[in-house]
């Protein structure tokens, strides 16, 4: 298939995509950024007084809605434009990786022994689970680049 002219100028157009290790720092900061919102967004609610589960889905759509907005600018900046396909994939996948997260810290927490850091671990596990998902498919399915 030959590229037209107006497909050249739009790949032409579009920033160069950073090389795999930088995708990784960059949505290595990105997260902790986003952590960092949705846990301020969810101290800020509760000390105002709101139910905590409403709370929480607050701040986890804002800390969700921030990572959408950085990772598709700073992190898969050769993704194609963003659409109704592409934040329906996100949801899509953070909903998964939610139930990822959660399920994988349950299955920690019954399947590791008795010991002071064992809660701290169960979440590490979860997070790196949930992390490692999110990345891989945000690369490749949800703002993976177009074929030159």
């Amino acid at each position: 298939m030959v590229a037209t002219d107006s497909q050249a100028s739009e790949a032409a157009s579009r920033p160069a995509s950073p090389g795999l290790l930088a995708q990784l720092v960059r949505f290595a900061l990105i997260g902790g950024f986003c952590a960092l919102v949705d846990s301020g967004i969810y101290w800020l609610l509760l000390q105002a007084g709101t139910w905590v589960h409403l709370a929480k889905a607050i701040s986890f759509i804002a800390g969700t809605t921030t990572a959408y907005f950085l990772n598709r600018r700073f992190t898969f900046t050769a993704a194609q434009k963003g659409g109704a396909g592409q934040i329906g994939g996100f949801m899509l996948l953070y909903t998964v990786t939610f139930f990822v997260n959660v399920g994988t810290n349950a299955l920690a927490l019954e399947l590791l022994p008795e010991f002071q850091w064992r809660v701290a671990l169960a979440w590490i596990i979860a997070q790196g689970t949930a992390t490692t998902i999110n990345f891989v498919m945000l690369k490749w399915v949800v703002f993976r680049e177009p074929r030159a």
